[in-house]
Order: C-alpha cells, then sequence, then structure tokens
C-alpha cells in the first residue's frame, strides 16, 4: 500500500502585489552586493509587512534571481543585454577579434 503524502500550503497573510515584487527587485539589482533584510527594509521607498517581504524573497530564490546566505541576499540573475554582451565577447574571442 502506497502512503499519499500531502504537502500543506502556508497561507500567506498578504501577498504582494506586482509593483511591490519590483520594487524589491530593483533595490536588490542596485545593491550589486551583499545586503541584509534589515537593510533592504532600510532602503525600501515604502513600508512592506515583513511576511510579506518574506514572501518575495522566497519567490525571488525559487525563481533563482537571488541567493539568500547566512550574511545576507545577492542579487544573482543576468538579464537579457548582459547575456547578449558575453556572447558577443565570447564569440569575438573565438575569431580572434578580441584584443586586450
Amino acid at each position: 500500500m502506497v502512503k499519499k503524502v500531502q504537502i500543506k500550503k502556508l497561507k500567506a497573510i498578504h501577498s504582494p502585489n506586482l509593483n511591490t515584487i519590483l520594487m524589491v527587485e530593483d533595490i536588490l539589482k542596485e545593491s550589486g552586493e551583499l545586503i541584509t533584510v534589515a537593510d533592504l527594509k532600510k532602503k525600501l521607498p515604502k513600508k512592506v509587512m515583513h511576511q510579506t517581504l518574506l514572501n518575495i524573497l522566497n519567490y525571488l530564490q525559487l525563481s533563482e534571481k537571488i541567493v539568500i546566505g547566512t550574511k545576507g541576499i545577492l542579487w544573482i540573475f543576468a538579464e537579457r543585454k548582459e547575456l547578449k554582451e558575453l556572447t558577443k565577447k565570447e564569440s569575438d574571442i573565438e575569431k580572434g577579434l578580441f584584443l586586450p
């Protein structure tokens, strides 16, 4: 007999809206370095409930845009334009066009 395992989904107290998610993303992108949750809260232009902020950070981590470690949060997502520049440099190197 196979046991069915049910995963309980935690009900969010307050769901973030798109503007709030984008606001948090912008702060993390602009930071460019490790940032703590407390520092992130200070840099946000509007106050965000702690549980809502944790939901946003959870979403960003699951979508592989950030890494959350013991010392803070780091933005790791590379935008398309950055990827295009990297691939152009790679192809230039392969063609021998890139000279330091």
